[in-house]
C-alpha cells in the first residue's frame, strides 16, 4: 500500500527544492516532512530525494511524483478530487511552446508542469515514466501510450540579407555553410544538419552559437549573428518586411505527434480534443 501523504512530501519536494518549503507547503514541521521521506525510502528500499541544495528527486522518486499527479488528476477527472488542484507534467519542444501550444491549456483546470525539449527526444520522458503525454516527432508510441498524428511544423533557414551577403555570396554549398556561423538551440538540435544534407545531399558539419530558448533564438538571426532554422510561424513578420531572407527555398518540415498515456486517455480527452483542434489550424498537414 503506498503513503500517499508520504508521496505528496516527495512531490513538494522535488518541486519546491527543499524539505522546509516542502513543510511549508503542505503545513507541517520539517521534521514531519523529514519522518515521511525517511520511511517512504525504507519502504522503496533506495534513496528517492538528492538532498541538495537545491533537493531534487532520484529517477525513482520523479516516478512515483508522476504516480501521485496521475492520481489526483483521474480523481478530479471522476468528480472525486481534493481541494488541491491536480498537476499535469507533459513534455513539449520548445518551438511549439513558443508559438501554437499555450491556448490550448486553458482546456485542463489543472496546474501544469511542462518539460522542455526537443521533439525528437520527448518522447524519452513518456518511456522514462516521468510525464504523462509529450509532443514528439517519433510516430512509434511507447509502450502503454497512444500517439495521435498533429501535422508538421515547418521551418525556413534565415538570415539577415546582410549576413548571406558576407558569408553566402558564393551560394548555398557546404564550403559556406561550414564557414559561416549558425544559430543551435542546443547539443539535440539536428535542425540545421537536417535541412543542410537535404540541400547539399550529404553530411556537414557545423559551427555556431548556442541558444537554447525559441525567441532569443530567432532574435540572434534577425541580429545578424547567424543563420538558422526559424518555425514558419514565427518568421512571417521579418520576412515581410526584408528583415530576414531565406538561404535557400528548401524549407524542413518536421512531424508533429501527440504521445498520451492509456491509462490517462479518458482525463486528457479535453486537452487531447484541443490540441488537435488547434494543431488542424497552426501546423501543415
Amino acid at each position: 500500500m503506498i503513503d500517499y501523504p508520504a508521496l505528496a512530501a516527495l512531490s513538494e519536494i522535488i518541486r519546491r527544492g527543499s524539505f522546509e518549503a516542502a513543510a511549508a507547503a503542505l503545513g507541517v514541521t520539517p521534521s514531519a516532512i523529514s519522518q515521511r521521506i525517511k520511511g517512504l525510502e525504507e519502504r522503496m528500499g533506495e534513496v528517492l530525494i538528492h538532498r541538495g541544495p537545491p533537493a531534487r528527486g532520484t529517477a525513482r522518486g520523479m516516478r512515483l511524483m508522476q504516480h501521485l499527479d496521475q492520481v489526483r488528476l483521474l480523481e478530479e477527472s471522476l468528480g472525486h478530487a481534493d481541494s488541491q488542484t491536480a498537476t499535469l507534467r507533459i513534455a513539449v519542444n520548445a518551438d511549439s511552446l513558443a508559438t501554437w501550444f499555450p491556448p490550448v491549456m486553458t482546456a485542463l483546470n489543472v496546474i501544469y508542469d511542462l518539460v522542455v525539449d526537443d521533439q525528437d527526444h520527448a518522447r524519452d520522458w513518456l518511456g522514462s515514466g516521468e510525464v504523462s503525454a509529450a509532443i514528439a516527432s517519433d510516430p512509434k508510441p511507447v509502450p502503454g501510450c497512444d500517439a495521435v498524428t498533429l501535422g508538421h511544423m515547418r521551418y525556413h533557414a534565415l538570415a539577415t540579407p546582410d549576413f548571406i551577403r558576407r558569408h553566402f555570396a558564393p551560394g548555398v554549398n557546404a564550403e559556406t555553410l561550414c564557414a559561416a556561423p549558425a544559430v543551435i538551440f542546443n547539443s539535440k538540435d539536428a535542425a540545421q544538419t537536417r535541412w543542410a544534407q537535404a540541400v547539399l545531399g550529404h553530411p556537414v558539419h557545423l559551427v555556431g552559437h548556442r541558444v537554447p530558448a525559441s525567441e532569443p533564438f530567432a532574435r540572434v538571426v534577425e541580429l545578424g549573428l547567424g543563420w538558422g532554422m526559424v518555425p514558419e510561424a514565427m518568421s512571417g513578420p521579418a520576412l515581410a518586411s526584408g528583415k530576414l531572407m531565406m538561404l535557400s527555398p528548401e524549407p524542413l518540415d518536421v512531424p508533429l505527434y501527440w504521445h498520451v498515456q492509456r491509462a490517462m486517455r479518458q482525463a486528457l480527452e479535453p486537452l487531447t480534443m484541443a490540441i488537435r483542434k488547434r494543431a488542424a489550424a497552426e501546423l501543415r498537414p
